[in-house]
């Protein structure tokens, strides 16, 4: 049996996989569309499966326009070690249904360890997968899972895990 760090890492890495060749070959998992803005907050445990575990708060503002198949993003989380990661990047909405969301998502940030874990380096990159229900008024329940790492940036590269529950609230 694999351990969960690397286990978390195979169920990532095969989701993009999936998703890459799916767009290669013009599959299309749902409807494209353009969504409303969405300002989203989250709360859940920093470095879960670990024994450092702590708690987790995230904000991050999602833009509803799709440039190609990707939509910008940006946010930063706290943890109640007092480290925090801000970051930039892209999502992927992928619609099952009109009401179901999954999308993989993968942003580049600053991270300060405050009194918690040494993630190795400033620079982390953090890679993720959301499952969410849309309501009719454009508002999302959901939970997340992501994985942030230095990418081998430096030689001490342990990364972490986060596990949120969220709530996203439409802005136009």
């Amino acid at each position: 049996m694999l351990p969960k760090k690397i286990m978390f890492k195979k169920i990532i890495q095969t989701f993009f996989l999936i998703y890459f060749l799916s767009f290669i070959f013009g599959v299309s998992f749902a409807e494209e569309r353009n969504d409303k803005n969405l300002l989203t907050f989250g709360g859940g445990l920093w470095d879960w499966n670990d024994s450092g575990t702590s708690g987790l708060f995230n904000v991050e503002y999602r833009h509803g326009t799709r440039y190609g198949p990707f939509k910008p993003m940006f946010g930063g989380l706290i943890n109640t070690d007092h480290g925090f990661h801000v970051y930039a990047g892209i999502r992927m909405d992928l619609y099952l249904t009109d009401k179901i969301v999954v999308t993989p998502s993968f942003a580049p940030g600053l991270y300060e360890r405050g009194d918690g874990k040494e993630l190795g380096h400033i620079v982390e990159f953090r890679s993720g997968l959301d499952l969410a229900y849309r309501r009719k008024n454009g508002s999302r329940i959901g939970v997340e899972v992501h994985h942030l790492s230095n990418a081998s940036l430096d030689e001490n590269n342990p990364g972490t895990e986060t596990f949120l529950f969220t709530y996203s609230i439409p802005l136009n």
